[in-house]
This record gives structure tokens, C-alpha cells and sequence, in this order.
């Protein structure tokens, strides 16, 4: 963790703070707000409370801004009493993932090699969140440069799993996962190029959302493959995530990934019916399952068939192509630092960016020319049924013992280590479709963890899937479970 919060503390420690407000649901925190029950300093207080005393044992945050962002909600109080707040955000703590750029303060995107880095400005979605009276209490750790789905390959250490802290969180928004699952902030931003917002999602029990390619700005994030890179909410319900993404949606002039698309109140559309959906399992995506993941896919089929018109195609999307060849964009942006500081990465990614040379300039090209066609096109694969829903991780997550080991040989001997291979199977289709696609749990194991349940559809359909996903929310109670935090000697209150 960043920051010692002894001095963050230091002016409120008379302040009479609930510990369990920390828990509430975004949504719910901001009905506080609104009702004059809660004010941001007492919600920021709380959150800074339960980061002093869990993230140390979960490792989520790499840098914790208590002090800027106590003084952010005392201004925050201050327009509340005078009745004058900025929408269902105003007040509410939320941490983003540290390869998202925030003005005066460090983004790392957990490498050595950016570990001095300090923006000079921030990126659209840190602006957006900003000026809708959000938060900002920290930046939070991820699989270095956002180059794997497991978490545990950082410069700042592996973050652990809310429930169970021998296990991954998944990656590469590993931070965003891990806090938002152990009430570490209401809400968080991940980014997603082949899955980075959806296998920790999956694995960690929240809602997860990658976006329509373009729909929220990526300007000033620390790119992976520009191309397939979005942004998006993690989030510990559906409402919530619904909430952000109004805030997050919009079009960036100076985004070349950006695009234009008229304004959704996408809050409003949680309420629209959903009787008449049709459903797509395309079977690409329901092959060696392990025996629990596959068992929660068939309740949750069963309930959403009872919400809807139910599955009527298992036909599949179509072919990807090598989305390897898209690692021309990576070695692009790391040329420099590769040849300048080698050693400041972290020997995993360094085994990575070696074992994949750059492609070609015509492979490159082919690449990008079969990547604009598929996406002008796959819209028709819905022809038959509105939204699919498949299960978006095939496994349960790894221990970080396994992770490191299979890591391990993976540098030995070249290549991508296998974990990654598998907790990309299910997700990195939708990053090259650029279609919308939201994880959510459906189940939990034997053992306590949980199993998500992806839902996808054509472009800019955010609103249906948002709406199917609360409806089975709704319906289901997976979203009212929460891990048992560790032990620990802090007080929360």
C-alpha cells in the first residue's frame, strides 16, 4: 500500500464513522448522500478505515491518496449542505487502476520502469469521474503493463483474492478486483484488452463491464494493444455499474478510438422489459468446463429462461483470426523502455515481449484490415437471438503458488504461460469484436468462490445487457454474499 494512513486520520480521528458503510452498494451510499445521512467525508473516512486495516494482507492499492482525497470530500460536504451536488457520484470513493493517468499523482502500471511516473494530466475517464463529485482514494495495483490474466506479476507484489487470499484475483485489473470485492472503494475502473476487466470480475464476484469499443474514452490510459484496449466499471452490482457508465460514456474528440454516439440514461434502461430477449450459448464457449463452472451455467440458463424467451441458438460468433499479431501496437510503445531499462521490468513480462518479436509490417496490416471487417460485420451473428451468455471463465481461479510456477516455466522455455491462455478462452473474442460484454456471478464453488457468468451483445446494446443482468440479479441473491475479510487488529471504527 502507498501511504501510511496515520496522518490521514490524523485531523478526523474524533470523527464518529459506521464501519459497514464501506459496504454499502454505490447506489445505495449515494441514497445517503442524497438523503443527508451520509456525507463524503464520513463515506471517505470509512473506506480509508478498511484500506488501513485489510490491504495489507490483499495488496490492491499502489498508492493510496487519503490526505487529497479527504480534502476533495471536505469540499464535497461543503456543497452537499448548500444543496448543490453533481449527480448519483457526488461524494462516492472510487479507485482506478494504476495505468490510468491521474494529474500529480503516480501511475505505474506496476512496472519498474514507470515506477517515478507522475502525469502532468489526467485521463478522460479520471476527468469524468472528477467532475461528477467522485472520489479519487487511490490507484490500484495490476499484472504489470496489463500484459496478463492472473495479477500476480507486478513490481509492487501479487494482490490476493477477497476469497481466499492464497488465490489470484485475476488480471489484469487484479487491484480493481480485489478492492472492490473486500469494500476497499465502491467502485473502480479496470481496463480490458483480451479480458483484464472480466476474469477478475469472474473470479472476485463482481459485475464487470467492457464496453462497445470506442464508447469510453482511452485517452492518456497506459496502452497494451490500442487497438483492443477499452475501459470500464467493477463494480458490486449491476445499478452500480449502470451508474458509472453513465458518467464514463461519451465521445473524446482528441481519442482516436473514440466514437460518436447519442447520449443513453443507461440507469433508466435497467427497467426496461426483457420477456421478449432472446438468447444465444454459442457452444464455442461451454467446451472443458470444469465440473462446478459448468453446473452454475445451467441454473443460471435456467433462470434467464424463465426471465426471457429463453435460449433459442447454441450457432456460433465468428472467427477472431491471431490476435497475436496486434502485439505490433505493444512492441511500438515499449521499444524505447526495452532498450533503455530491460531490467525494470519484471521477468515474467520481459520473457513475454521477448518471446513474441514484433510481426511484421504486412501482417500487421492484414491484421488490422480483417480486424475493421469483422467488426463492420458481426453485428449479423445476431440475427437469430438478441444477447448471448456464456460462461466467462471455463475454470476456478489458480493459487498464486500455481501461477508463479507455471509462470516460471513459461520464461524457461518461451511463450505465453498457460494460465494466460486459459483465462483469456472465453473473453478475448469480444475485445476483437469490440462488442459489449458484462461478467456477473451466477454461482459459487464448494469451496466458497465465485463462478461469473458473461452476457454480450451487438454493438451499443449496453442498455439490454445491463437490463438482463439486473433482472437476474434481481431474481438471485449471488450479489448479496461478500467474502470473509482477514483478520485483523486495526480499528474500523
Amino acid at each position: 500500500m502507498g501511504t501510511s494512513m496515520n496522518s490521514v486520520f490524523e485531523s478526523e480521528r474524533d470523527l464518529v464513522c459506521d464501519p459497514d458503510l464501506a459496504t454499502l452498494s454505490l447506489a445505495d451510499a449515494s441514497a445517503m448522500i442524497h438523503s443527508g445521512s451520509a456525507t463524503p467525508t464520513k463515506l471517505t473516512v470509512a473506506t480509508l478505515r478498511r484500506i488501513a486495516a485489510y490491504d495489507s494482507t490483499l495488496n490492491s492499492y499502489i498508492t493510496v491518496n487519503g490526505e487529497a482525497a479527504l480534502v476533495h470530500a471536505q469540499l464535497l460536504d461543503a456543497e452537499q449542505k448548500a444543496g448543490k451536488l453533481r449527480g448519483p457520484l457526488h461524494g462516492i470513493p472510487i479507485a482506478l487502476k494504476d495505468n490510468i493517468d491521474t494529474d500529480g499523482v503516480p501511475t505505474t502500471a506496476a512496472s519498474g520502469v514507470f515506477r517515478e511516473r507522475i502525469p502532468h494530466e489526467d485521463a478522460e475517464v479520471t476527468k469524468r469521474l472528477r467532475e461528477a463529485g467522485a472520489i479519487l482514494v487511490g490507484k490500484l495495483n495490476l499484472h504489470e503493463f496489463a500484459a496478463g490474466g492472473t495479477g500476480h506479476v507486478s513490481a509492487f507484489g501479487a494482490t490476493r483474492n477477497p476469497w481466499d487470499i492464497d488465490r489470484v484475483t485475476g488480471g489484469s485489473s487484479s487491484g480493481s478486483g480485489g478492492a472492490v470485492a473486500g469494500s476497499l472503494c465502491f467502485g473502480a475502473l479496470g481496463t480490458d484488452t483480451g479480458g483484464s476487466i472480466r476474469i477478475p470480475g469472474s473470479w472476485c464476484g463482481l459485475v464487470g463491464l467492457k464496453p462497445t469499443y470506442g464508447l469510453i474514452s482511452i485517452r492518456g490510459i497506459v496502452p497494451l494493444i490500442y487497438s483492443l484496449d477499452h475501459c470500464g466499471p467493477m463494480t458490486r452490482t449491476v445499478k452500480d455499474a449502470a451508474i458509472m457508465l453513465n458518467v464514463l460514456a461519451g465521445y473524446d474528440l482528441h481519442d482516436a478510438a473514440s466514437v460518436e454516439h447519442p447520449a443513453e440514461d443507461y440507469v433508466e434502461a435497467l427497467d426496461q422489459p426483457i420477456a421478449t430477449l432472446r438468447l444465444g450459448a454459442p457452444e464455442e464457449f461451454y467446451t472443458e468446463l470444469d465440473p462446478e463452472v459448468e453446473g452454475a451455467m445451467k441454473a443460471a440458463t435456467d433462470t434467464l429462461g424463465s426471465l426471457t424467451a429463453g435460449v433459442v441458438s447454441q450457432s456460433h460468433l465468428p472467427a477472431c483470426g491471431d490476435f497475436m499479431h496486434f502485439l505490433a501496437e505493444t512492441h511500438a510503445y515499449h521499444e524505447k523502455f526495452v532498450s533503455d531499462t530491460p531490467e525494470l521490468y519484471q521477468p515474467d513480462t520481459r520473457a513475454f515481449l521477448k518471446s513474441f518479436p514484433p510481426p511484421s509490417a504486412m501482417d500487421y496490416i492484414r491484421a488490422r484490415d480483417n480486424l475493421t471487417e469483422l467488426r463492420r460485420t458481426v453485428d449479423k451473428a445476431f440475427d437469430g437471438f438478441d444477447l448471448v451468455i456464456l460462461p466467462t471463465e471455463k475454470i476456478l481461479p489458480f493459487t498464486i503458488e500455481e501461477a508463479v510456477a507455471m509462470s516460471a516455466k513459461a520464461a524457461q522455455t518461451g511463450g505465453i504461460a498457460p494460465q494466460t491462455m486459459i483465462t483469456i478462452a472465453n473473453t478475448f473474442q469480444f475485445n476483437m469484436y469490440g462488442l459489449p460484454a458484462l461478467t456477473m456471478t451466477c454461482g459459487f464453488s464448494a469451496s466458497g468462490l465465485p463462478i461469473g457468468m458473461t452476457i454480450a451483445g451487438p454493438r451499443f446494446s449496453e442498455g439490454k445487457i445491463l437490463a438482463l443482468a439486473y433482472a437476474y440479479q434481481q431474481a438471485t441473491n449471488w450479489h448479496l454474499r461478500s467474502p470473509k475479510m482477514p483478520e485483523t487488529t486495526a480499528s474500523l471504527s
